[in-house]
């Protein structure tokens, strides 16, 4: 088994000779293009697909390789899994030979063999650089070439990073150095996962509403930052996609996840000092002013301070960059019990609307917009811990009154108002009789 971390970028093509050019002035081992054909597998019932597996055979030059990836972690198109390889020596699928252990209960390799069948390919040319990077050896990949499912086909020019030996931190160190340049934009739709969207018809892709931040029973307050960071980011790449193939309202959801990320900050604010999330957040006012602008959608994904500003956020995940600031008792807190968390915060954030709600506010309400904005998503990451029908009936009537004003809908935003503030709590240790 192999430890597979690597950051994927999408590559403008009209970057692309640039970005040859800025690889090839690296301290580097160079390899010249080689033609890969990869052909991948799935059940007609995607058992694979529901377990997070992705299986294919790639061809090299008369030389065949069958791998198999197991579901691991994403984060902002850094990927963590592990995967299996096996030598073969013809293109055809030999299971067995995997380890026994890799399957999920239910699954058999004998099952497997017989049910799976070719579902898609990529065939790409792949040049290669290898760098020393710190205490690490690191592999960029330029792939230039198409994924295809029948007679749908998307192109294919990416950019690998890919940790062969030693640290990820370096991964990240050496993409940044990268991102400097615009032309490069992070991609959390791998090879496959496109693949398999143009093995279904290659349907449109559909806007994605943000939704509560669901996490496991005794989740520390710790995971919920990660989560709820790692959700918003999540966000940001999957409409940024959207936006750049001509979905002009994901623009909205961008501008949405960018807020998502200063909002978190703002919720865990009380333990995590601002000085940890500086740049962080400068990088994201950056952000907030090109997306304010009329640029293009080309411009502003590709552009370099979005780019830094991604992976920025994506190497203060991985790395824990806000654990350096923490004192004993903050880190305390951290390890503490989200659920708690969330009770006495749910109740602060709701008690922060209905006073600024609690009147009519005529031509003013406008100007309480960016509150609202804040304390709904806060009140969004937090409800999660809570039956999810009650708790988004509970949010409703605030994200009707927020469309009210946004529209400038005076009768709507009366009824809103008013049924936001009598709503009843639905958490513990809300005050409640």
């Amino acid at each position: 088994m192999a430890q597979e971390i690597e950051l994927k970028f999408i590559v403008h093509p009209a970057h692309v000779d640039a970005l040859r050019a800025t690889l090839g002035g690296l301290s580097a081992e160079h390899s010249a293009p080689r033609q890969l054909l990869n052909i991948y597998y799935e059940t007609p019932d995607k058992q694979l697909r529901q377990h997070g597996m992705g299986l294919r055979i790639r061809g090299d030059n008369g030389c065949y390789e069958m791998t198999i990836k197991i579901a691991g972690r994403t984060v902002g198109g850094l990927h963590q899994r592990p995967e299996y390889n096996i030598a073969l020596e013809k293109p055809e699928l030999d299971l067995a030979r995997f380890p026994a252990e890799i399957w999920p209960e239910g699954l058999t390799p004998q099952a497997m063999q017989a049910a799976a069948q070719p579902l898609f390919s990529t065939d790409f040319h792949r040049e290669r650089w290898v760098v020393t990077q710190g205490e690490s050896r690191i592999e960029l990949a330029l792939d230039l070439g198409e994924v295809k499912a029948g007679e749908h086909a998307e192109p294919i020019c990416e950019l690998e990073l890919e940790l062969l030996s030693g640290n990820p931190a370096d991964v990240l160190k050496l993409a940044r150095q990268l991102v400097s340049q615009p032309g490069l934009r992070q991609g959390n739709l791998s090879k496959a996962a496109r693949g398999y969207h143009l093995a279904q018809g290659n349907p449109k892709r559909e806007i994605k509403p943000l939704t509560l931040l669901k996490l496991p029973p005794k989740a520390t307050v710790e995971q919920g930052m990660e989560a709820a960071l790692e959700l918003a980011l999540d966000h940001w790449l999957y409409h940024e996609e959207l936006w750049l193939r001509g979905n002009e309202k994901a623009k909205y959801h961008v501008q949405e996840a960018i807020g998502l990320v200063r909002h978190t900050l703002a919720l865990f604010g009380a333990i995590v000092p601002r000085k940890a999330s500086t740049r962080l957040r400068d990088l994201l006012t950056q952000c907030e002013a090109t997306l304010a602008s009329e640029a293009s959608a080309e411009t502003v994904a590709y552009s370099a301070e979005q780019s830094t500003a991604r992976l920025t956020l994506t190497d203060w995940l991985i790395s824990r960059g806000w654990q350096p600031f923490l004192d004993d008792k903050a880190r305390q807190k951290m390890a503490d019990s989200f659920k708690r968390f969330a009770d006495i915060n749910l109740s602060r954030h709701a008690s922060e609307l209905k006073s600024a709600f609690a009147q009519p506010l005529g031509d003013r309400y406008g100007d309480q917009l960016p509150r609202l904005s804040r304390e709904l998503d806060a009140l969004r990451l937090l409800a999660g811990v809570y039956d999810e029908t009650v708790a988004l009936f509970w949010l409703e009537n605030w994200q009707g009154l927020r469309h009210a004003i946004e529209t400038r809908q005076r009768i709507e935003i009366e009824h809103f108002r008013n049924e936001a503030i009598s709503q009843a709590p639905f958490w513990l240790h809300s005050g409640k009789k």
